[in-house]
């Protein structure tokens, strides 16, 4: 059956046109003709846009939870199916379901789950594992209790799912720079975070496979005169990928926009943090018996640590608009592509381009969400 998608603003590498459509055939986007194209007409099934914007689905490779569910107290594939409907709702195409620090039984479970989920769950694209391999110095919400330290086991775990991408997010200084080399021969995508690390540890870990920071600014050590942490390395290296939390409340935005001068809108992903809130009526929930409150649009314990966020990936580009000053199509670039490029699937996700999988989003000019597909299907 041939799909086109017609009478909207389309997305393309080079800005919103106006007088294209799409067409899609068996999951993949076959070309972008004109509108009035003779093949857009004869199209099996015809999806009018109704003037609307036809973006590239956004890609997340930190979600927690959503829609009440959170992925460490129920590490299942019917979890990771509730978690990625609800983030749908809001343009989310691909994600990470995302284990936070625990024992590794129970990462074991997940990453089983994940594996399983990769097959039969459209949208998931692997697992993200932050922890336990972190430093009780940059410990945030964490449970500190549950780290240790990443040996032979660990390392088995970790690269035991065959299915989709596997993110590790771990302490450069508390491991070695062989282990984090064996990771990244393994395929395992090594990410900077909860770390306390010195500038001399992080920049020798980019040199062996690191390719990404979890959180830029949030959790790692900070940007001094004398000591430029692990901030500084981000900042100071080409080559990886920062994850960043546009809420205005986990990091300034200023901050940002100085992250955004230094590595360019190509190497920083929106990511959501997400927990269990978004798109959920509740606005509080349990993490490891711990209560945890959306306050003033802030998940936070009792004492006021913050838990994640209350931010889905629609929010994520609006703010980035509003606070960093992109315009609305490197913002969504900074959604979809740029994460796909991270993940290593930057030659099939995140472009409205011939050869891509057709996961696309509909929105308004206000960047709220009207439909969105998956492999060019609305149904899943």
């Amino acid at each position: 059956m041939l799909t086109a998608f017609h009478n909207g603003r389309i997305l393309t590498d080079t800005g919103f046109a106006e007088d294209r459509a799409v067409l899609v055939r068996d999951g993949r986007i076959l070309s972008l003709p004109p509108a009035s194209d003779a093949e857009v007409r004869a199209a099996d099934r015809k999806v009018d846009l109704g003037g609307q914007m036809l973006v590239p689905g956004f890609i997340d490779t930190q979600v927690n939870g959503g829609g009440g569910v959170l992925f460490n107290e129920q590490p299942t594939v019917e979890a990771i199916r509730a978690i990625g409907a609800a983030h749908r709702r809001f343009g989310t195409t691909g994600f990470l379901p995302t284990l936070i620090t625990d024992d590794l039984d129970r990462v074991g479970l997940a990453m089983r789950a994940a594996d399983q989920a990769v097959r039969e769950v459209p949208g998931v694209l692997g697992i993200h594992v932050e922890g336990p391999f972190l430093n009780q110095q940059r410990k945030g919400i964490h449970d500190a209790s549950k780290f240790r330290t990443l040996d032979e086991r660990a390392f088995q775990l970790l690269t035991s799912a065959p299915n989709g991408r596997t993110l590790v997010t771990l302490a450069p200084e508390l491991t070695t720079p062989a282990m984090i080399g064996r990771l990244a021969a393994a395929g395992i995508i090594v990410s900077a975070g909860h770390t306390d690390g010195t500038y001399e540890q992080i920049s020798e870990a980019i040199e062996w496979g690191l390719t990404g920071f979890t959180h830029l600014f949030n959790a790692m050590s900070q940007l001094g005169s004398r000591r430029p942490g692990a901030v500084g390395a981000a900042l100071d290296h080409d080559g990886p990928w920062c994850g960043i939390i546009v809420d205005g409340h986990h990091v300034a935005p200023s901050s940002l926009r100085i992250a955004l001068k230094a590595k360019g809108a190509d190497k920083l992903m929106l990511v959501t943090d997400a927990m269990p809130s978004v798109g959920a009526a509740t606005k509080s929930f349990l993490l490891q018996g711990r209560k945890i409150s959306v306050v003033d649009g802030v998940c936070v314990d009792e004492k006021g640590v913050m838990a994640g966020a209350d931010l889905d990936m629609a929010g994520a580009v609006r703010n980035s608009v509003e606070m960093l000053g992109v315009d609305l199509p490197t913002a969504i670039r900074m959604a979809s592509h740029v994460p796909a490029s991270f993940l290593g699937l930057g030659h099939e996700l995140g472009r409205i381009a011939p050869g891509y999988r057709a996961d696309l989003v509909q929105m308004t000019d206000g960047v709220e969400v009207t439909d969105s597909w998956i492999s060019g299907d609305n149904t899943k």
